[in-house]
């Protein structure tokens, strides 16, 4: 029998098929990948007094991420040390491989999460092929990569999984019907679970294929999950790490052998604030409702980190737990009036939340940094210098492109300069500008401090002068700090002094595209049409210039003269030249006299109102014009 509705199960939707694609130890594989010598040593990147990765051959020896400098060089003396303060090659580096993921997939549907990770929406791609699929022998199949070529692809075992999957088994263990013919709609529970379970196959073999290519064109390794949504195919991706692939098997809901579906088996061991969708706020409270105090943290330089372990199934089979209860637990100021649904659903395994597809300017461009103190003015000041520095640079990175000026398109590569103003045009102009704060809670009485993650915010309209590219990004930042983000800083802390924050945080926001000329912009950029007309023209252009008669030309005309003599020649013995004599009667046509047919023109008049004709030769003109032509003819000198 059905339960009510805030605690019926979440329906399931998975006729999708997403790869999830995470980048094995990023930030070092871009060093390992400028200078492959790296790959073999204890390799740690360096952020602020923390190592923020490390390669899999330091991990081997003791070291791990968010370890201090120092610990670090204790544990692992021979550890190689890179900065990464600057992460313009991480961002050059990520976008370099998402566009490379990208241009395998027929929808588009790629979305980059963080500089790392890379959700794949491949159903079209799936489908295609499952229609195809000869399931005679499945062991000779050839994956289609291209629609209009049979021959782009690559060849795969469409009996087995590749890669591991979760709950690990036998992958000839089949149901029989995976041999015949699958239906195209589900007709029962067993078929669901047999086309499922062929379309993750599918899925798994194309993850594998483009994990390779991924590492022979680009260099870098990646850990990849597969599954129906994008919640499970990021989650079990983790299962087995690194450089590997994890997919989870069918079936997805409970069936009459098995009263528990193998998503909430595997969903029911993660913690709750391991679960994506399930941040840091709402498993603090979710934590505090199950265990009916406040849980108890971890000390050390990383908020957020907790000894209590409260997992997917205490939340989930807690007493009277439902959606309706979530949303009360889990309220507050600023949170969304659906959120126990979402959360309930996640519990659950259940994420429809679409993979954006790829778009050609970010939502927003943020940069921010933490501190262990300040508190100071003059600190503020010169942090928001620096963070603003960043920002702009980012600006122009994300939302800029070069742009073709006059010079490059005629080919004079010698007259181009090197001015900004000159060389870039924006994509999108942000249109908000943000600046977010996280100040510290006072100290108590024992000298300890509560933890917390509250953030406030204050934002005002985007300064105008930001979009100049002719200026230095050092005057526009000092501007910015100076005339937008101070006195936004001033109305988040209004008193002069006592505060105490842990990380500042600068964004820009509600990008407004410009024009261009691809289907996503904001119109077409007329500007840019008018400037490149005479290129785009040129095949076509006209030129008004004198030049000298060919040969052939030459014999032409002479021939043309020869044949107008004789007919002039042969009209003058049968008409004797009688010019007086006019009439329409006599209205006749020589070989240069183009005849045109009375279809092709729609005048309205009637074919009478033309005009007279010159017996001589062949002129049409008004009746009041041709007794002057008539004496033209008399006194040819």
């Amino acid at each position: 029998m059905r339960g009510p509705p805030s605690t019926r199960t979440p329906t399931r939707h998975d006729d999708r098929l997403i790869i999830h694609f995470d980048y094995d130890c990023f930030y070092a594989a871009v060093f390992e990948a400028e200078n492959p010598v790296l790959k073999s040593l204890p390799l740690a990147v360096q952020q602020k007094h923390i190592i923020v990765t490390c390669n899999y051959e330091a991990r081997r020896r003791g070291l791990h991420k968010l370890q201090l400098i120092k610990e670090a060089r204790k544990t692992c003396p021979d550890v190689i040390v890179v900065l990464g303060e600057d992460l313009t090659r991480f961002r050059n580096a990520s976008k370099e491989l998402y566009n490379f993921l990208k241009s395998f997939v027929w929808s588009q549907k790629a979305e980059r999460l963080g500089f790392d990770e890379v959700f794949l929406d491949v159903t079209d791609i799936v489908d295609y092929n499952l229609d195809i699929l000869n399931h005679i022998s499945l062991s000779d199949s050839f994956f289609h990569l291209d629609r209009t070529d049979p021959t782009v692809g690559f060849t795969y075992d469409a009996s087995v999984f590749a890669g591991n999957t979760f709950p690990a088994g036998s992958e000839r263990d089949e149901p029989q019907s995976m041999f015949t013919s699958l239906p195209t709609t589900d007709t029962s529970e067993a078929n669901g679970t047999d086309r499922l379970e062929i379309r993750l196959r599918l899925g798994s073999h194309l993850a594998q294929y483009l994990r390779h290519q991924l590492e022979q064109q680009k260099g870098y390794t990646s850990t990849v999950g597969i599954s129906t949504n994008k919640l499970l195919s990021k989650l079990v991706g983790n299962v087995n790490k690194p450089t590997n692939q994890t997919t989870l098997r069918p079936p997805y809901l409970p069936t009459s052998g098995n009263a528990k579906s193998n998503v909430l088996s595997f969903i029911d061991d993660h913690d709750i604030g391991k679960i994506p969708g399930i941040g840091c706020k709402l498993s603090h409270k979710l934590r505090s409702y199950v265990l009916r105090r406040e849980p108890q943290f971890d000390e050390g330089l990383v908020w957020g980190g907790t000894k209590e372990n409260v997992k997917a199934r205490d939340v989930r089979l807690f007493p009277g737990m439902s959606s309706e209860v979530l949303n009360q637990v889990l309220k507050g100021p600023g949170s969304h009036k659906d959120t126990g649904v979402k959360v309930w659903g996640l519990l659950h395994g259940v994420d429809d939340t679409e993979v954006a597809r790829a778009r050609s300017v970010p939502r927003q461009v943020s940069i921010e940094d933490s501190y262990l103190r300040l508190d100071t003015l003059a600190q503020i000041h010169k942090e928001l210098l620096m963070l603003a520095s960043s920002l702009i640079r980012r600006m122009y990175l994300d939302l800029t492109e070069i742009e073709d000026d006059e010079n490059v398109l005629n080919g004079d590569e010698d007259n181009k300069t090197d001015t900004i103003d000159k060389s870039r045009r924006w994509l999108a102009h942000p249109r908000v500008l943000r600046l977010t704060t996280r100040p510290r809670p006072p100290m108590r009485a024992d000298g300890t401090r509560s933890r917390t993650f509250k953030r406030i915010s204050r934002s005002t309209t985007m300064p105008s002068f930001v979009f100049r590219l002719a200026d230095s990004i050092e005057l526009i930042a000092e501007k910015l700090v100076n005339e937008a983000l101070l006195p936004l800083f001033r109305k988040l802390h209004p008193e002069a002094s006592g505060w105490d924050l842990s990380l500042v945080n600068i964004a820009v926001t509600d990008m407004m595209e410009t024009a261009s000329d691809g289907k996503d912009g904001g119109g077409r950029d007329i500007g840019r049409m008018f400037r490149r007309q005479d290129e785009v023209l040129k095949e076509w252009k006209v030129e008004d210039r004198d030049m000298a008669p060919s040969q052939h030309d030459i014999d032409e005309q002479h021939e043309a003269e020869d044949d107008l003599e004789m007919i002039s020649n042969d009209y003058e013995n049968e008409h004797q030249l009688d010019i007086w004599k006019g009439s329409e009667d006599d209205l006749f046509h020589t070989q240069t006299t183009i005849v045109e047919d009375e279809s092709q023109w729609d005048s309205g008049d009637d074919e009478s109102h033309i005009g007279d004709v010159c017996n001589i030769c062949g002129a049409i003109m008004p009746s009041f014009a041709m007794i002057a032509h008539e004496r033209f003819h008399l006194n040819p000198d």
